[in-house]
């Protein structure tokens, strides 16, 4: 609701992370020569009235660079899928305070938003659904959302920062359920390695100001991609998306290096990728 000092937001466990996301978005926003263009993502963070570095720390610059070319990943393949279907839809799970609408809405596309009520509830107040873009207050686990979605036009499920939140058979039924209603379309997901999945169970993943990243049952290495076609026969192709290059030694030479050599690809803390459905 609002105050005096903006719009207060209060969450807790996975849904908090939504404002982590978007803090990172910002300050990378807010950089001279940003590796993505999000003016929403600043905007939103002044509106809200929310202790950002008092709960996550004072931002790091490599790892906020490193969400905003995940976040571009995501951003190419939404353009990828409205270059061939212009008027197709897309249904965007637990996106939190996403803005990538603000970023590549052709003017034509459908977009659903599918949010557990409590992030539903605070993304209808800051970015209140219009006439193509609308917020739908469930589970992503509960698959009626997909009565909401008229495949006729095309269509592609994006979870972000989400998979690696639900426990392994769960991952498996919500892949399986966009593949067997939505032949054709495609889901584009991120997932964490093995090791990050782990310590995130032990919980080890803390910030210096004490913020403990969620449990993430959910862990898969990148060699193991494919096994994501076991999950329905309907799934044709899964392979990993690139991200683009950045600023920096790291980031533009290193990154794109440790993509390719099997030895370390685990190494990072996610990976992007797509499954296509016949």
């Amino acid at each position: 609701m609002a105050d005096g000092n903006g719009w207060s937001v209060k969450l807790s466990g996975v849904p908090e992370t939504l404002l982590w996301n978007l803090f990172m978005r910002a300050y990378e926003a807010r950089q001279p020569r940003p590796v993505l263009e999000d003016p929403k993502a600043v905007e939103l963070v002044d509106r809200i009235d929310y202790p950002f570095e008092e709960t996550f720390g004072a931002p790091s610059p490599l790892r906020a660079q490193g969400q905003a070319l995940r976040v571009r990943t995501f951003d190419d393949a939404v353009r990828a899928f409205l270059r061939e279907h212009p008027d197709g839809t897309i249904v965007t799970l637990a996106e939190g305070l996403e803005t990538q609408y603000w970023r590549v809405d052709n003017g034509r596309a459908r977009w659903l938003c599918v949010e557990l009520p409590e992030t539903a509830e605070v993304r209808r107040a800051l970015l209140p659904d219009e006439e193509r873009r609308r917020t739908l207050a469930q589970s992503a686990l509960d698959l009626s959302w997909r009565d909401e979605v008229d495949p006729a036009r095309g269509v592609l499920i994006t979870a972000q920062g989400l998979l690696m939140y639900l426990r392994p058979a769960e991952v498996k039924e919500l892949i399986a359920g966009c593949a067997e209603r939505f032949r054709g379309g495609a889901l584009v997901f991120d997932a964490v390695p093995r090791w990050f999945s782990a310590r995130t169970m032990r919980g080890q993943m803390r910030t210096a100001h004490g913020y403990r990243t969620p449990p993430m049952p959910w862990g898969m290495n990148a060699g193991e991609l494919d096994k994501v076609r076991t999950a329905h026969p309907a799934i044709n192709e899964v392979r990993e998306l690139p991200p683009p290059r950045g600023r920096g030694l790291y980031y533009g030479a290193l990154t794109p290096l440790l993509r390719r050599l099997p030895a370390v690809r685990n190494v990072r803390p996610t990976m992007t990728a797509i499954a296509r459905f016949d």
